[in-house]
């Protein structure tokens, strides 16, 4: 039995803050492989992602591809929605009987999972991992009262604090900004050749 880490988010565009979650939590939980597993159209994000998904799908290869222990998951794009991440765990548990499926949150989302959509089924299915965010400093046991059993189900994962996000380098790109080192040099050509994030957001 292995362990596979998934690392959900729009990926709009992809950084290097998600290289090193991915990378940092690879190695703490001796994992098989890490899933970057690009959503269609979050409901907690519904309507928010700024480039289509085959953009995103794209950009996401181009941060990965020179790790193998990282691979890129179509589950959430390839089925129909609404797009929980309580499914989305259960079928990745479906499509990996052999493995433990952890799932990689920063503790923004941590705090945040009460409002999740049949939270406590998913951490009934799967252990959730969590890495440190900028100004958020969460405990599990916080959340016993709502999401009984969850502090036996977050693992807490040390990780460099990269205070960077998408929403904030695609605005950086939008306006004319360096993003230099924050973006993979491939990604960066992609959204160069593309023409991406020139709108103003």
């Amino acid at each position: 039995m292995g362990t596979v880490v998934v690392l959900g988010g729009t990926f709009d565009p992809p950084h290097i803050g998600h290289l090193i979650m991915a990378e940092y939590a690879y190695e703490a939980l001796q994992a098989r492989t890490v899933l970057f597993l690009p959503a269609a159209d979050p409901p907690h994000k519904h309507g928010e992602t700024r480039m289509d998904a085959a953009h995103r799908v794209a950009m996401t290869e181009l941060a990965i591809a020179h790790e193998p222990r990282f691979q890129l998951s179509r589950l959430d794009l390839d089925r129909p929605g609404p797009h929980y991440t309580a499914d989305t765990v259960r079928l990745l548990v479906e499509l990996y009987p052999d493995d433990e499926v952890i799932f990689l949150v920063g503790e923004d989302s941590l705090r945040d999972l009460p409002f999740w959509q049949r939270a406590n089924e998913l951490i009934r299915t799967c252990r959730i991992a969590v890495v440190p965010r900028h100004e958020v400093r969460f405990d599990a046991e916080t959340l016993e009262d709502v999401l009984p059993g969850i502090s036996e189900r977050v693992i807490h994962v040390w990780s460099p604090l990269i205070e960077t996000s998408s929403t904030d380098l695609a605005a950086r790109l939008s306006a004319g900004k360096s993003v230099r080192y924050l973006i993979p040099d491939a990604v960066l050509a992609y959204i160069a050749r593309h023409e991406l994030y020139r709108k103003p957001l």
